[in-house]
């Protein structure tokens, strides 16, 4: 199945948050996206990676991707080698995405910054015809996603553009509140996070409301690119 849009996630939540709402109005605009997850989130304090599963998949029926893996990575501990890049690179070939979204370059969690450059290397090296990959003893035809887009996560990264959003940002909370285990919930009794706070929650609102103001809509999500945008007139810009 060839993709339109391709997110990753270093872990499951991570697209949610990042991106959910441009994803969804993608889709609406029929747009053929998927997700995959780099780890299972498994070493998050709260929940587990069965829990975790569930919510994925709870959240992508949200959006309406079209697809969701995880590549089983290890949560906290993978790294930007030979081996987690022939994996992605596997994954890239196989959807053949014109445009591939991504962790921030920089981030709390460190998961995020290297998830970040391991993807986007990634997308360097399918375009390469000598480097050979098998997909179920297929071999894969190289492929190189024509751009590569960062969200924004817990940093305020000042982003080089921003997606208008309005009319999704209920289907972004909805797939963000997917997942039961990681956000704020008064009745729990698990160890509190800086993203269990009613603050955390509420932030994810505000800050796309805030962004949105800033561009003169109401909510919108922002990204950070690797190279100079293109348009093809100043009609182009709202």
């Amino acid at each position: 199945m060839k993709l339109d849009i391709l997110a990753f996630g270093a872990h499951p939540d991570d697209v949610e948050l990042g991106c959910s709402g441009t994803i969804a109005k993608e889709i609406s605009l029929g747009k053929k996206v998927g997700i995959i997850d780099l780890t299972r989130g498994e070493l998050g304090t709260r929940g587990s990676a069965e829990t975790r599963d569930k919510e994925a998949q709870e959240a992508a029926k949200i959006l309406g991707v079209s697809i969701r893996e995880n590549l089983g990575f290890r949560d906290g501990f993978f790294v930007n080698d030979e081996s987690h890049q022939l994996e992605i690179i596997k994954m890239i070939r196989k959807y053949q995405p014109e445009i591939v979204l991504c962790n921030a370059i920089d981030d709390r969690h460190i998961d995020h910054g290297k998830g970040s450059k391991l993807v986007s290397d990634a997308c360097f090296l399918s375009g390469l015809i000598k480097i050979e990959t098998q997909l179920e003893g297929v071999i894969q035809k190289a492929w190189r996603p024509k751009v590569v887009y960062h969200y924004i996560q817990w940093k305020n990264i000042e982003p080089d553009f921003a997606v208008d959003i309005t009319g999704f940002i209920d289907t972004k909370m909805g797939s963000v509140l997917a997942y039961g285990t990681q956000f704020y919930d008064p009745n729990s009794k698990e160890p509190v996070t800086p993203i269990t706070s009613k603050n955390f929650l509420d932030s994810i609102k505000y800050r796309a409301q805030d962004l949105g103001r800033l561009i003169g809509v109401e909510y919108a999500e922002g990204f950070t690119v690797e190279r100079y945008l293109a348009v093809n007139s100043l009609g182009d810009l709202i």
